[in-house]
């Protein structure tokens, strides 16, 4: 799916003359995969990251009857780390370090790739028997340079590690970083924040000021900022302006993004590095099959060009 390409829009060319501390409006590039439909943000043409988030999918909701379902075969990364969050549904990942691990809603799978690992993305056989509805974010964070061959390895964090905020007409869970007062269990690699927060309408949130970084995603509903609309499916990135808030004029959900940025890095298909030379040799293993398999599994994904 990495050849969906986020469309931009410059904030001072689309008509917001209101708005001073929106840098940017993305709309996402769509694609159907067949039955279901992923929206890409990041990368962008003019927009390579927020913070160390280099890659920003939303899927569905995508309703799957019964017998049907997801089947992402496996396939390699290096250099960054997966996280995937799932607003309904369920996913089950399973990876060559041997894990087996169901994805559920409030709960995160983190996956840092390091020198290179492989894993597959499914629907599970009970979950496919009954039917589901799925809907979920998957990202990807740029690894410090000096992380970018450490060795892999997998974490779940279950919802007791997410901390809940609660506020009239509010609620706000932090999945990654320090923010709202509270502090996520996930353990990163940099300065990073990811959170979710559901407004209802007249709700209102604040946007951190200690991100150098930030970006806000509208997953449902709609808001105000500023006097500026922003509509669901919509991205905003925002400059270093203080005392930003938010008011949701209809049920919303949306995610906050962002961390200190780590330079520039090369993404082809779902390999990521500083050093073009570590992309070449990571084709070539898989070319030659010489990363490890997945247990259980006999399928995988081609390099895209074979």
């Amino acid at each position: 799916m990495s050849d969906l390409i986020a469309k931009e829009t410059s904030c001072k060319q689309s008509s917001l003359g209101q708005c001073t501390a929106i840098n940017r409006l993305l709309e996402p590039v769509e694609r159907d995969l067949g039955g279901f439909s992923v929206r890409r943000f990041l990368p962008s043409k003019e927009l390579a990251s927020v913070g160390p988030f280099i890659f920003f999918d939303h899927l569905g909701p995508a309703v799957f009857p019964p017998g049907t379902g997801i089947d992402v075969r496996p396939h390699p990364h290096i250099g960054l780390a997966t996280v995937t969050y799932v607003f309904s549904g369920e996913i089950l990942h399973r990876d060559n370090l041997g894990h087996v691990q169901p994805i559920r809603p409030n709960e995160i799978n983190w996956m840092t790739a390091g020198k290179g690992i492989v894993h597959s993305e499914r629907t599970g056989l009970e979950l496919r028997r009954q039917g589901h509805t799925l809907e979920a974010l998957q990202l990807w964070l740029a690894l410090p340079e000096e992380e970018q061959e450490c060795e892999p390895f997998f974490t779940h964090y279950g919802e007791s590690s997410l901390p809940l905020v609660e506020h009239e007409k509010m609620k706000i869970r932090v999945l990654i970083g320090e923010a709202f007062g509270v502090k996520s269990a996930v353990k990163t690699h940099s300065s990073t924040l990811y959170a979710e927060v559901l407004l209802e309408p007249g709700g209102r949130v604040a946007l951190p000021e200690h991100i150098k970084e930030r970006a806000v995603y509208v997953v449902s509903g709609k808001l105000t900022v500023q006097g500026t609309e922003l509509k669901q499916h919509q991205m905003a990135i925002f400059d270093k302006s203080p005392a930003v808030e938010f008011e949701a004029t209809e049920p919303t959900r949306l995610v906050i993004i962002g961390g200190k940025k780590l330079g520039k890095r090369t993404v082809w298909w779902n390999l990521v590095s500083s050093r073009k030379e570590l992309i070449e040799q990571a084709k070539q293993d898989w070319r030659e099959k010489k990363f490890p398999r997945v247990p259980g599994e006999t399928e995988f994904i081609p390099l895209p060009q074979e």
